[in-house]
């Protein structure tokens, strides 16, 4: 099964293919669009890709790639801006990706330049380790989502992403969230994204702690429907919960299956 990952092999979103489908064959692709374009046209089954980080935020080019179907992102560099500014006569410059970045470092065999990466990609391009566990928090998780061009269950879903619209008026917002709080469902995120084209019009991006065939779920989705001119569900999902053979200390991800 081919999954598709953005960056080089080495990369942390490589990884994330393994832990979430120990049996893919990961195909790199240069940019996130590459990606999307490649579970579009059917190249590869899967596509997984970062949504969120615990420290750099969400990757808001993801966010709208989930919209428009139908780009790189300088996290490493937020992640790890305290050790940066910690050194001296040093140029931080974003890549498109931390694997890329150690790939550029062997490929122009330069003596003055290094790389914030994976322990793998180094040694996937034979470069020697200067310094590890430069992140600024221990504690830092990035989030991934699985996406296909159909609904693929990868277990019983618990948690529902939706992506909808209002109109400017006063409250709007806030009677569009109490649909959910009338029916005691938590809501684990929100996110606001420019509407492009349409000047200080905004999409609003939802993360509900409930599958969407939950019948509650299902009326607060009626229920919303009633007052928002768009509304889609970007997929219904399982979130992640350790194996047993994966130690307690590792990242947290998600799967989502496209539907």
């Amino acid at each position: 099964m081919r999954v598709a990952y953005q960056g080089e092999p080495g990369a942390f979103s490589e990884a994330a293919v393994l832990r979430l489908l120990p049996d893919a064959e990961p195909r790199p692709y240069p940019t996130f669009d590459e990606v999307f374009d490649a579970v579009s046209n059917g190249s590869v089954s899967f596509g997984v890709v970062p949504i969120e980080n615990s420290i750099g935020g969400s990757i808001h080019r993801n966010y709208d790639l989930l919209v428009q179907r139908d780009l790189s992102h300088p996290q490493a560099l937020a992640q790890c801006a305290a050790f940066l500014r910690g050194l001296e006569h040093v140029e931080a410059i974003a890549t498109y990706d931390t694997a890329g970045s150690a790939k550029m470092v062997r490929d122009e065999q330069r003596r003055d330049t290094a790389a914030i990466a994976s322990e793998r990609a180094g040694t996937l391009f034979g470069l020697e380790s200067l310094r590890s566990g430069i992140q600024d928090y221990d504690d830092n998780i990035t989030r991934f989502l699985a996406i296909s061009r159909q609904r693929v269950p990868l277990g019983p879903p618990d948690k529902t992403s939706l992506v909808f619209t209002l109109k400017s008026a006063p409250g709007a917002l806030f009677k569009a969230l109490s649909v959910f709080a009338l029916r005691d469902i938590d809501l684990s995120k929100l996110e606001s994204r420019p509407v492009p084209g349409r000047p200080w019009e905004y999409l609003f991006y939802l993360d509900v702690a409930v599958a969407r065939e939950d019948l509650q779920c299902a009326r607060a989705m009626v229920h919303l429907a009633e007052f928002a001119p768009s509304l889609r569900t970007l997929g219904s999902y399982p979130r992640w919960r350790e194996r047993d053979d994966v130690p307690a200390s590792a990242p947290a991800k998600e799967g989502a299956g496209r539907g």
